[in-house]
């Protein structure tokens, strides 16, 4: 039952949001092997002045160990 939550910063269309979910269930079905049924896909949008505070400092800086893919910026360089 894989939910998957992908963060953000504002300004894709609805027609994109809905893009991105299918494809990535699409590749949660391909590599995980579970139905369409069983995934969900949640898309959450934050203004481009918030980013660091809500979202790289507590979800990517502060949960490192849980992060499989970093980002190729660093906002305090």
């Amino acid at each position: 039952m894989p939910h998957l939550i992908v963060k953000m910063v504002t300004g894709r269309s609805r027609e994109q949001k809905d893009a991105l979910a299918v494809e990535l269930t699409r590749a949660v079905n391909s590599v995980l092997g579970c139905g369409e049924d069983a995934v969900s896909v949640a898309i959450e949008d934050f203004v481009a002045t918030s980013w660091v505070e809500r979202v790289y400092v507590p979800d990517i800086q502060d949960r490192a160990e849980l992060i499989y893919k970093k980002p190729g910026y660093d906002p305090f360089a």
